[in-house]
């Protein structure tokens, strides 16, 4: 199997090397007579076709290794030395793009706006890992994403955080991710990349706030394990859900469990659930009170937070510029007081009036006013089912990970006595 595994690879390197060594752009630069020269883009260049099949192929291998190292041979220095590749590849040989974690936003876009075209290698990226995930559990997140892959590598004396503190952070990805996908949906901003702390060092020009973010990011690390991944991490809340449907998971022990507990504190994440036998179980009774007290409890939720989502609407609106711009020409006696902006000056330009701007923005705010209500009708439903989530006891007997949170990185296997 590791033969005909190694040769497939040897094939393709062989295979792919010598077309991308010719490789052309199909939209190459235009020369300028005027001795004008082309500046230089804060974003990667488009790639040569077969370039984008490269990356798309390199990501499916990766996926393939990593499952292949995590499910059956559960080595954890196999994940580590994977880990490594896909942070020098994807991270700073890719410069941190195409990247799964802002496909989110492309793709948003290109379901809400039909004038988008989103490229078939962005569409690659965002779909291939949900699926590994649905066969695998999160060896994506295990060593085949960058930005994990660079924080899990300096997890030196990672500290636990406790059930209570996970859950009051583990909130802040779904906000993200719902925000993501507002202005995504509105056309606003892409916020993930806008914002993205990691990307700036791939391609050593990061400003100096999302360096001092970034740094934040990777010194805190050290004693909070993947903090970006775990409270920040968009994606990882549709790995989440992917993962706890997954067709085969990670396990801690190879057989059955013999409850020696040296696995107990192995996880840096907090995924490890830890057996609940309980004497006495909770009655039918008790179990169906709060089945009832859950079934009622979300809808008010979701009907408080979605009201407050709406009242936000305007707020979260200024973010995009076409509101900004109305919102400034309806305010002529500051404009007086302060220099013209480039906006300013690119709207007396384009011919259109104070009153075609406020019509647009007025679309604008409809949209936000519809997306509001969603926004906060998604966090509540979430809200609600955290705490569904604490009121239900689940019984178990068995150390087992945390299917929507283990990150599939195998340090607790290395715990458990039990080898084969």
């Amino acid at each position: 199997m590791i033969k005909k595994f190694l040769l497939i690879v040897f094939l393709f390197i062989v295979t792919i090397l010598p077309l991308t060594s010719n490789a052309i752009q199909r939209f190459p630069k235009p020369e300028f007579e005027t001795g004008y020269t082309q500046p230089e883009t804060l974003t990667p260049s488009p790639r040569a076709e077969i370039l984008e099949i490269m990356d798309v192929s390199v990501l499916v291998i990766t996926l393939l290794l990593i499952s292949w190292l995590v499910i059956k041979k559960r080595s954890r220095k196999g994940v580590f030395w994977v880990s490594l590749f896909s942070l020098a590849y994807f991270g700073f040989y890719r410069e941190g793009c195409v990247c799964s974690i802002g496909s989110i936003q492309n793709v948003t876009l290109a379901l809400f706006d039909s004038g988008y075209v989103i490229p078939l290698t962005v569409v690659a990226f965002f779909v291939i890992p949900l699926v590994f995930t649905l066969l695998f559990g999160r060896t994506f997140c295990a060593g085949v994403c960058p930005f994990g892959a660079m924080q899990d590598l300096v997890a030196f004396a990672p500290q636990k955080l406790g059930a209570r503190l996970n859950a009051i952070l583990g909130l802040i990805p779904y906000l993200y991710l719902g925000l993501a996908v507002l202005y995504a949906a509105t056309g606003t901003d892409f916020i993930i990349c806008r914002y993205d702390p990691f990307v700036g060092i791939f391609r050593f020009n990061a400003s100096f706030g999302m360096l001092i973010f970034a740094g934040t990011l990777l010194i805190s690390g050290i004693f909070i394990a993947r903090p970006y991944c775990r409270f920040l991490c968009p994606y990882g809340v549709l790995l989440n859900w992917f993962s706890r449907f997954s067709r085969r998971h990670i396990t801690i022990t190879p057989t059955e469990c013999i409850q020696c507990r040296l696995c107990e504190d192995s996880c840096p994440y907090d995924a490890i659930n830890i057996p609940r036998t309980g004497k006495n179980p909770e009655g039918k009774r008790a179990i169906l009170k709060k089945f009832i007290l859950i079934c009622l409890l979300i809808p008010v939720l979701i009907f408080i937070s979605g009201y407050l989502g709406y009242r936000m609407h305007e707020t979260l609106a200024l973010v995009h510029p076409k509101v900004r711009l109305a919102e400034t020409l309806s305010k002529p006696e500051k404009m007086k007081e302060q220099p013209e902006s480039y906006e300013i000056k690119a709207f007396r330009s384009s011919g259109k009036s104070a009153f075609q701007a406020n019509t647009e923005a007025i679309g604008i705010l409809k949209q936000f006013r519809t997306g509001g209500w969603i926004l906060g009708g998604f966090i509540g439903l979430v809200f609600g089912i955290l705490i569904a989530g604490r009121m239900m006891t689940k019984y178990h007997t068995d150390y087992i990970p945390n299917k929507g949170t283990c990150f599939s990185c195998v340090r607790c296997v290395d715990y458990c006595p039990i080898k084969s």
